[in-house]
Formats: C-alpha cells, sequence, structure tokens
C-alpha cells in the first residue's frame, strides 16, 4: 500500500534508464527547478524547448546548471508547445511537460490530427494525494480536462485511471462514484451515472477494480461515517479512487485538499501516447517533482 508520494521512486523499473522529457516554454521557475531536480536523481533526460536568453537567465537567478541539457530555441510559447508536441509525436520523447503556457494551447497541441498525441482514447486528468488525514494515498479523477462528462466518458475517464493504479501495483483499486448523496435520485444525474457504473462492474464491463457509487464524500473517505449511515460497501472509508461527477466538484476538491488540507499532489494527463505533466500554475515546484516521477513511473509501465 502505497502512503507516500516518495515511494513512487522505489516502483521505477529496475532497468529504469532516464526519461526523456521535453519541457515546452521553458522559461518557468518551478517547472525549470523540478525539471533539473528530477535530472539530477536520473530520473529524466530534460530536453528544453522556449526562449533561450529567458531559461538560461533564469536558470542563472536559480543557480541552476542547464548548460548541459538539449535545447530547441522557439520564438514563443505557442511555437515552444507545437515544437515540443511533434517531437514527442515522432518518438523523440518519452513525457510532455508544460512549462509557462497556457492549459488550452497545450492541449490544442496535443489533440491536433496531423502531430497530436491522441491514440483513439479520450485523454483525462489523474491526480495522486498524499493527505495527512488519509491512511493512504487517494487518486481523484477528472479535475482538469473534461467538463461535464457522460456516462461513456466516464467509464473511459475510469479505465483510464485504474490502469494507472493497476501500474502501480494496486491490483483491484476501490473507487467511489461521487455525488451529492449515497442513494439514488432520478433528479441527480450523478447518482443514476454512479449506480450505472457500479452496476456495469458487477456484470464485469468495467474490470480490474471494485466499483461502488453514489457516495458522499464524507462516507467514501471515512469508516465511521459509512458506518453512522450504515452503508454496506467494500469501498466507503477505504477508496483509492475517486471518481468526479463533474470538473467543477473535481477542481475545487483538488484546490482545497492543496490549500486548505496541506496535501501533496502529483499530477499526470493519460490516455495519450506518452504520460503529460499538466500541473497547475499555482502548484508547487514539489508538485512538479512529484508529478515527473508519476509520468516516469507510468511510462516505464507503458
Amino acid at each position: 500500500m502505497l502512503t507516500e508520494l516518495s515511494q513512487l521512486r522505489d516502483l521505477l523499473d529496475k532497468s529504469h534508464k532516464p526519461k526523456r522529457l521535453v519541457l515546452a516554454a521553458s522559461e518557468d521557475a518551478h517547472s525549470l527547478n523540478a525539471v533539473v531536480n528530477a535530472a539530477n536523481q536520473n530520473i529524466i533526460r530534460p530536453v528544453l524547448v522556449g526562449d533561450k536568453e529567458k531559461t538560461f537567465g533564469m536558470a542563472e537567478i536559480l543557480n541552476l546548471d542547464i548548460s548541459k541539457y538539449e535545447f530547441v530555441e522557439t520564438a514563443s510559447p505557442k511555437e515552444a508547445v507545437q515544437t515540443a508536441v511533434k517531437l514527442v509525436h515522432d518518438g523523440q520523447a518519452d513525457v510532455l511537460m508544460k512549462g509557462k503556457v497556457g492549459t488550452s494551447d497545450m492541449l490544442h497541441s496535443v489533440l491536433n490530427k496531423e502531430y497530436g498525441l491522441r491514440i483513439g482514447k479520450l485523454l483525462s486528468h489523474f491526480a495522486y494525494f498524499e493527505i495527512e488525514t488519509y491512511h493512504k494515498l487517494i487518486a481523484v479523477t477528472d479535475v482538469a480536462l473534461n467538463i461535464a462528462p457522460t456516462l461513456t466518458e466516464k467509464i473511459a475517464i475510469l479505465n483510464n485511471a485504474v490502469k494507472v493504479l493497476n501500474n502501480l501495483g494496486i491490483e483491484m483499486p476501490k473507487v467511489a462514484v461521487l455525488g451529492a448523496i449515497e442513494k439514488v435520485n432520478t433528479e441527480m444525474d450523478a447518482t443514476l451515472d454512479a449506480a450505472l457504473l457500479s452496476k456495469m462492474n458487477q456484470r464485469d464491463q468495467i474490470l480490474n477494480c471494485i466499483v461502488d457509487g453514489p457516495l458522499a464524500f464524507d462516507n467514501a473517505v471515512s469508516f465511521e461515517s459509512a458506518k453512522h449511515k450504515e452503508i454496506k460497501s467494500d469501498v466507503a472509508g477505504d477508496t483509492d479512487l475517486l471518481l468526479m461527477p463533474d470538473i467543477e466538484v473535481g477542481n475545487v476538491l483538488y484546490k482545497s485538499m492543496v490549500f486548505f488540507a496541506k496535501a501533496k499532489v502529483a499530477a499526470i494527463i493519460v490516455g495519450a501516447k506518452v504520460p503529460i505533466v499538466l500541473t497547475s500554475r499555482s502548484d508547487s515546484e514539489q508538485a512538479k517533482f512529484d508529478s515527473i516521477l508519476l509520468a516516469a513511473v507510468a511510462a516505464d509501465k507503458q
């Protein structure tokens, strides 16, 4: 059972070779620090793409030596993203990372039909949290990409996340499909979707996990809450993965956990040709390092 994000390092293959990571729009302090830290630990081998003058100027301020890394100079963040994505598309990198560029610009290139990174699957966001008040790491999906997923899209999002957890050694992750309440209400679509996902799991239409829902957040993560409400569940209180009803609930939960609960987090986009480190601009350098580590493990297992 994983209880700390640092334990992800132990999951790198014994034959692990540093993954080639492309940082798009490299003139970002937190991203640059995290990338150099990961490179110094032989987790990755960086390729920096962006404004060379700004990147080297920032590295000098941060007292970082980036002279030994490959650098591809571009005229704008938009060009940096396009160049980085093309490098990955052409098989010249194992991980893509967002630097100082907007998420929408990044995804526009990732989804480009000519040189993008889609492989026929729905792309989704996977966040892995270390929280002092919970007994193990807990994953949350999707908080950053799919706005109001349909039932079909929720199946794809769930399967993407379960694959990551399986690859992290969790053979049958426990999935809580969240709603505002733990009973089916025909006027609340999230509870209907949750019940269908749970039944599909029971009928082996969703594999390699245990799914229950609808569950409210309190009984998904608290044995005491579930017991108080007399909920009989193999998931309640011992959840490995929280499946969000929509992006708004997910985004608020993500940021509440980081800013109020002081949780540590690693986050990647999955379902593409390679793992994509797509952290928030407000995420810490530690979060970006942990996300690189998670992406390296995911790339090892692909």
